[in-house]
C-alpha cells in the first residue's frame, strides 16, 4: 500500500522557465530551462522550444525532488 495520493490530473507537466536567450542552432527566441529524466538520471536542461536543440545540461539530484531523510540529518561535529 502506498502512502502518497494518486495525482488528480490526467497528465503531469513541468514548468519550463523562459530564459530570454536566442538559440544558436535555429535563431529561435524561445529558450527555456527545465528538469528532464534521461540516460544517467535527472538533468537540468536548457533547450530551444522551436528546434528542440539541447543547449546545456547539468546533473540534478539523483532522486529528482525526493530528498531521503538520511541525507539531511547532521551527525558528529556538524550536529553540535
Amino acid at each position: 500500500m502506498h502512502t502518497f495520493p494518486r495525482p488528480a490530473n490526467e497528465r503531469l507537466h513541468v514548468d519550463r522557465v523562459p530564459l530570454g536567450r536566442t538559440c544558436p542552432e535555429c535563431g529561435g527566441a524561445d529558450v527555456r530551462t527545465y528538469r528532464v529524466l534521461s540516460e544517467g538520471g535527472w538533468w537540468q536542461a536548457v533547450k530551444c522550444q522551436d528546434c528542440l536543440a539541447s543547449l546545456e545540461r547539468e546533473p540534478s539530484p539523483a532522486l529528482g525532488s525526493f530528498v531521503p531523510l538520511g541525507t539531511t540529518v547532521q551527525t558528529g561535529e556538524a550536529a553540535r
